[in-house]
């Protein structure tokens, strides 16, 4: 009977042993396997986010190709440093020095400021940049380096936006800009002056683009000095058959629908507001008419410019003209 008993009790102990074996081999088994899907499963998740990574890359690499513009009219830039400053000092004590620098065709650098008669930068002038801070929100530390960037990106004075709370400065940047531009598609490297204090000339100052818009437009500007003053202004856009955008009725019709004012509106407004300013700067913006309105004032200041030197050799303007996006 004990002996029984004995070799009965052997035979369970055995029994248990090797289902404790089985157990630990089990549970040995599945840790693997777990381990296994959680190196598997990080490699996928590395994976996906390195596709993820990839996706975005090429999709910001899509974005900027699509938004790239494609340049259809207007004479390529030839390489050199161009320059332009004002010959006297404003009203508060400070003159332009603005100059481009064209590398393989591209604006490579735009260095536009203002030097004072000690031969301070405005953008350095710490009092300046306080009081103008407090009343427009933003300064010449901000706005300058904003101008100079924006320049250098579109690649086009016209494209560059104005600053808000330094207006005045975006306008004649773009004016500047556009004027050092056009140098650049001659190659004429001879520094440009601009007496931007000096009083109007008596004469009739043309200034007229050469290229068509994308729209299938180019405008022109025809101002009338007399006695010292800006009498009459002749602003327009023509089409290819020499149609006047203010007499077409299918275009007013489709900006004024889309932004409640159309040509037959803001063009003689903008006439009107030069004469009555006297000063490109001066130009009240036609809401609706944003872009017309800083191309007008860009231009109106250009022709001024000539007026102070009583320059009226007529302005033509190669103007770029790109591939709408």
């Amino acid at each position: 009977m004990n002996s029984q008993n004995g070799t009965q009790i052997k035979g369970e102990a055995s029994t248990m042993n090797m289902k404790k074996f089985a157990l630990v081999m089990t549970i040995l088994f599945t840790m693997i396997l777990a381990s296994c899907a959680a190196g598997s499963g990080s490699g996928s998740s590395s994976k996906a986010a390195g596709s993820s990574s990839s996706s975005s890359s090429s999709a910001a690499s899509s974005s900027s190709t699509a938004n790239a513009s494609t340049k259809v009219a207007g004479g390529a830039l030839k390489d050199g440093t161009y320059t332009l400053k004002e010959t006297g000092f404003d009203t508060h004590g400070w003159k332009v020095q603005f100059s481009i620098t064209v590398a393989n065709g591209k604006i490579t650098k735009s260095d536009y400021n203002y030097v004072n008669k000690q031969g301070q930068l405005k953008s350095k002038n710490a009092a300046y940049e306080k009081a103008m801070k407090a009343k427009s929100g933003v300064g010449p530390k901000e706005y300058i380096p904003k101008l100079n960037q924006a320049l250098v990106a579109a690649q086009d004075a016209k494209q560059v936006a104005v600053v808000s709370g330094a207006t005045e400065s975006s306008s004649t940047f773009i004016n500047y800009a556009q004027q050092l531009i056009q140098a650049a598609q001659k190659g004429d490297t001879s520094p440009i002056t601009v007496n931007a204090e000096g009083k109007l000339k008596d004469g009739l100052y043309k200034l007229a683009e050469k290229n068509f818009d994308s729209h299938g437009w180019k405008q022109y500007i025809n101002m009338t000095v007399e006695g010292g003053k800006i009498t009459k202004v002749d602003y327009n856009f023509l089409d290819k058959n020499g149609k006047k955008k203010s007499e077409n009725a299918a275009y007013e019709k489709a900006m004024k629908a889309k932004s409640g004012v159309g040509p037959k509106e803001y063009i003689p407004a903008l006439e009107k507001s030069l004469v009555k300013s006297q000063n490109a700067a001066g130009v009240a913006a036609v809401s609706g008419a944003t872009e017309s309105t800083e191309a007008f004032k860009a231009y109106a200041a250009q022709l001024i410019n000539a007026a102070q030197k009583g320059d009226t050799t007529p302005i033509e303007v190669d103007n770029l003209v790109f591939k709408e996006k």
